[in-house]
C-alpha cells in the first residue's frame, strides 16, 4: 500500500513546489494559426483556458481531466466544418491552489469565402473575443508556380452525351502524398440515375509535374433515366496525412464533372424495349441437330441473352408462345450483372422442359430481340431462327388426326368415292358375293364346333408358379407406384411387361408401348412425365391422379393373360380367301 501511494505523494510535492508565471482562473484565449488563407485550406484554431482543479486523497486515483467541461466550439458550425479536435492539459500552483491549464486545437475547413467570423466562445465563466478570419478564393501564389498540390481530384466520363438509358463509365481518380492517415472520398449521386460501383478501388502511383502522388481510382456506370442534362453533385475528399517530416496535414478537395447532354430514344427505333448497348448476343442450345424427335421425348431448351453495358434487369423476358403440338415448363429466369473496367456486362438465361405431344409438323417460331448499338450509333436485331421439327409417333401408337385435317380429308373423299363405285357395283351382285356367303357359313359352323370341343376339354386352372408370384408382387408394386406419380413407375412398368412377356425383350417405355400397342396407357404415360418434368406450381395448380393409370394398367392386365393366347380364336378367313374377297 505504501509503494502505491509514494508516486502519487511525489508528484503532489513537485507541482506545489513548481514555480512560474500563474495564469490567472478563468482566462479564455483563442488563437488562429492565421487570419487570411485560401480557398480548401484549412485553419487551425488553438484555444486556451484555465480551471481550478482539486485533487485529494479521495479523488487521486479516479480524477480525469478529459471529464472537464470544454468551450462552446459548435459555435463555429455556421460558417466552418470541424474536421478535427485535440486535447492537451497540465497543472500549475497558484497561491497553494492547483490550477489545470487546458488547450483544445481544432482543425476548421471553412464553407465558404469572404470574411467569415469565428464568435466568442465561452468556458465556464469567461469569454473569448470574436475573431475574423478572410476566405481568399481562387488558388495561392505559390500553388500557381508550382503545379504541385497535397491533394487533388480528376473527373473524366467515357462519352460527351449518351442516350437514355445509355451507359456512363465515370472514373474518379484521387491524387495525394504523404502517407494518408483518414479520408472520405464521396460518391457520385443523382436523383434520376441508376449507378453501380464497377468493383473495387485500385491503387497505384504516378508522378505530375515531377512530384510523386499516390493514386485511388474508382469507377462508376451511371444509367440516366431522364432526357436532358445530367448534373452530378460534386465528388468530395477530406482526409488527413503525415507528409516525410512526420507532419500531420489535412487535405481536401471536390471536383465536379461536366454536364452530360442526354438524348431521347431516336425516332427510328423499331423494337419494344429499348435497349442501349455496345454487344447483344442471342443463344440457343439443347434441341437434337437432326430436328426428329418422338412424341412425349423431353428435350431441355436453354436460351441466352448476353449484353455489354446493360444491368440484367433491363434486359426483356423471352416470349412463352409455343406451338400446339409441344408443352413448356420453363424454370425461373437468371439474371446476372458482372461488373468490368469497361462497364457492365449482364446475362438473362431461360431454361425450360419441351415435350411434344403430337406426331407430326411442328414449328418453333423465331425470336427476335430489337438493340441499339451505342457505337455504331444503329439499330441491330438479335436472332434465333424458326425451328422446324418433325414428331414421330410413339411405337405402337396410333396416330389420330382432326376431323378437319386434309388427311381425314382425302380419306373421307376416297371413301365416297369407293362407296359410289360400289353402288354402282352392287347393280350386279355376280359370282363372287354368293360364294363368299356360303363359305362364310361353313366357316361358322366349323369356328362353333371346335370352340365348344375345346370348352368340354379345357383343363382345371393350373398350380400358381414362381413366375406367377413375382408378376403380382411387381404389378401390386407398380400400381403403388401409379397411383402417387412415383418416378420409379415407368421402371416398374418394363420389368413388370418383362415378367409378364418373358418371350420378348423390354429395355424402355417404347419397347412396351410398341408391344402393347394401347394408346390409352401411351397417353397416361406422357401425363406421368409431365408431373415429373412439370414445375413446382404446375404441380400444385394440377395435383396428380393416379387412378386412371391404375385402371388402364388392370385392363391391359386382364387383357394380356397368359392363357389368352390359347382361348384365342383361329382366324375366321384364311389368307388366301381374305385376298380373294377384296
Amino acid at each position: 500500500m505504501v509503494s502505491r501511494l509514494t508516486y502519487p505523494f511525489i508528484l503532489i510535492s513537485l507541482l506545489l513546489t513548481m514555480a512560474g508565471q500563474a495564469m490567472a482562473a478563468n482566462d479564455l484565449i483563442v488563437e488562429p494559426d492565421r487570419t487570411r488563407l485560401y480557398e480548401g485550406e484549412v485553419l487551425t484554431l488553438t484555444v486556451k483556458g484555465s480551471t481550478k482543479i482539486d485533487i485529494n486523497l479521495g479523488n487521486l486515483f479516479d480524477f480525469d481531466m478529459s471529464s472537464l467541461p470544454k468551450p462552446d466550439i459548435e459555435k463555429v458550425e455556421d460558417d466552418f466544418e470541424i474536421l478535427a479536435r485535440n486535447q492537451q492539459y497540465s497543472i500549475r500552483t497558484v497561491n497553494n491552489e492547483m490550477i489545470g491549464e487546458i488547450t483544445w486545437t481544432y482543425q476548421l475547413a471553412p464553407k465558404n469565402t469572404g470574411k467569415l467570423t469565428i464568435p466568442a466562445l465561452k468556458f465556464r465563466d469567461s469569454e473569448s473575443d470574436p475573431v475574423t478570419i478572410n476566405v481568399i478564393s481562387g488558388t495561392p501564389p505559390e500553388q500557381e508556380a508550382d503545379a504541385s498540390r497535397e491533394s487533388f481530384i480528376e473527373l473524366a466520363a467515357d462519352k460527351d452525351e449518351v442516350y437514355v438509358q445509355e451507359q456512363l463509365v465515370l472514373t474518379i481518380k484521387l491524387f495525394f502524398t504523404g502517407n494518408l492517415i483518414r479520408g472520405e472520398l464521396s460518391e457520385p449521386e443523382h436523383p434520376h440515375a441508376i449507378i453501380e460501383s464497377l468493383g473495387k478501388q485500385s491503387e497505384y502511383t504516378r508522378y505530375r509535374d515531377g512530384v510523386r502522388y499516390r493514386v485511388v481510382e474508382r469507377r462508376y456506370a451511371i444509367f440516366p433515366q431522364r432526357e436532358g442534362q445530367l448534373s452530378l453533385q460534386p465528388i468530395r475528399f477530406e482526409g488527413q496525412a503525415r507528409n516525410n517530416d512526420g507532419q500531420l496535414k489535412f487535405l481536401r478537395d471536390n471536383a465536379t464533372l461536366f454536364d452530360v447532354p442526354v438524348k431521347g430514344v431516336p425516332p427510328e427505333f423499331s423494337g419494344d424495349t429499348w435497349l442501349p448497348a455496345r454487344n447483344l448476343e442471342l443463344n440457343e442450345s439443347g434441341l437434337p441437330q437432326n430436328q426428329t424427335l418422338t412424341a412425349g421425348q423431353n428435350l431441355t431448351r436453354t436460351l441466352t441473352l448476353q449484353a455489354d453495358g446493360l444491368p440484367s434487369e433491363s434486359l426483356p423476358p423471352f416470349p412463352e408462345e409455343m406451338p400446339d403440338g409441344v408443352r413448356s415448363y420453363p424454370e425461373k429466369p437468371e439474371r446476372t450483372t458482372t461488373p468490368g473496367s469497361e462497364g457492365l456486362a449482364s446475362s438473362l438465361t431461360q431454361t425450360m422442359a419441351l415435350v411434344p405431344i403430337q406426331p407430326g409438323q411442328l414449328v418453333l417460331p423465331e425470336i427476335r430481340v430489337h438493340w441499339w448499338d451505342t457505337e455504331s450509333d444503329t439499330e441491330r436485331v438479335a436472332v434465333v431462327a424458326a425451328r422446324p421439327l418433325t414428331v414421330e409417333a410413339i411405337p405402337g401408337q396410333i396416330e389420330t388426326l382432326p376431323s378437319d385435317s386434309p388427311r381425314q380429308a382425302e380419306a373421307t373423299a376416297d371413301d365416297g368415292e369407293e362407296n359410289t363405285e360400289g353402288t354402282t357395283r352392287s347393280t350386279d351382285p355376280g359370282f363372287w358375293p354368293v360364294a363368299t356367303l356360303v363359305l362364310l357359313g361353313a366357316w361358322i359352323a366349323t369356328a362353333a364346333a371346335w370352340w365348344m370341343s375345346r370348352r368340354k376339354s379345357r383343363p382345371q386352372s393350373a398350380v400358381e408358379t414362381p413366375r406367377d408370384t413375382r408378376e403380382k408382387a411387381l404389378f401390386r408394386e407398380l400400381c403403388e407406384a401409379a397411383r402417387a406419380g412415383d418416378p420409379t413407375t415407368t421402371e416398374l412398368l418394363v420389368r413388370w411387361v418383362a415378367v409378364r412377356h418373358p418371350e420378348s425383350s423390354f429395355r424402355s417405355v417404347v419397347d412396351v408401348n410398341r408391344f402393347l400397342k394401347d394408346m390409352e396407357l401411351a397417353a397416361e404415360i406422357e401425363q406421368l412425365q409431365h408431373r415429373l418434368f412439370g414445375t413446382p406450381q404446375q404441380q400444385a395448380s394440377s395435383p396428380w391422379n393416379g387412378d386412371r393409370l391404375v385402371a388402364t394398367l388392370i385392363r391391359i392386365r386382364g387383357a394380356t393373360h397368359p392363357d389368352a393366347a390359347a382361348k384365342t380364336l383361329p382366324p375366321l378367313y384364311p389368307d388366301g380367301l381374305r385376298t380373294s374377297g377384296n
